[in-house]
């Protein structure tokens, strides 16, 4: 198994020194005992309260780039505190990745307070995830129904295969909002249709609209 040892300490003082040595010496002690194979030691000294750590983010490169599958820690506060902790351990165990501590000598046992925190985080996150995909569904509906056809703008596929269109799809947002769409709705639904859109940008787009159609007007 290929595994990341990540060792921190909280200050720069000398006597912290010796604790981050002293990590490191225990989890690599436990790497080979557990015959780990070690791809990266990284070492910061950062406060665990604090997210934006350039350690953290390269921990998470290197799980994200497959490049390991596993973490080994001297205990949990080394990898974070407080609500950082948390958000770690939750990011970590969406990629599947095991975590091994020096102090249980073996895999992390989280406490029962951490395990509910975490169950919980979950659940909310699938629920988000749920009400995502209703609001873009309802959103597709409610344009279906009002005179919308998504397959207009599939005319140009066969011209860029496999690519996502980032632009913004101006005539439709305006349409859309003529059918009595809020912006909402209409983000959801272009998003639906694979455009990466904001409902900041789209309402941005439609008061755009709005100046040069009033500036025709006026001429």
């Amino acid at each position: 198994m290929d595994v990341i040892i990540y060792c921190r300490v909280s200050t720069n003082k000398e006597v912290q020194e010796s604790s981050l040595a002293r990590q490191k010496e225990e989890l690599y002690r436990l790497a080979e005992r557990y015959h780990l194979h070690v791809v990266k030691c990284i070492e910061e000294k950062e406060s665990g309260y604090e997210v934006e750590r350039e350690g953290i983010f390269e921990m998470l490169a290197l799980f994200e780039n497959g490049q390991a599958n596993a973490l080994l820690i001297q205990d949990e506060t080394r990898l974070g505190r407080g609500n950082t902790k948390i958000a770690l351990f939750h990011q970590l165990a969406k990629q599947n990745i095991q975590i091994y501590t020096a102090i249980h000598d073996g895999e992390l046992e989280l406490s029962e307070s951490d395990s509910m925190v975490l169950q919980i985080v979950g659940i909310v996150e699938e629920y988000q995830r749920k009400i995502h995909n209703i609001k873009i569904k309802r959103g597709m509906k409610k344009a279906i129904k009002n005179g919308y056809n998504p397959a207009n703008n599939l005319a140009n596929i066969h011209m860029s295969p496999g690519r996502e269109r980032k632009d913004v799809p101006l005539s439709e947002i305006v349409r859309l909002r003529n059918n009595n769409l809020t912006f909402g709705e209409i983000t959801n639904t272009l998003n639906g249709l694979g455009y990466e859109i904001s409902k900041a940008t789209v309402h941005r787009r439609y008061q755009e609209y709005q100046l040069i159609d009033s500036n025709k007007l006026n001429r």
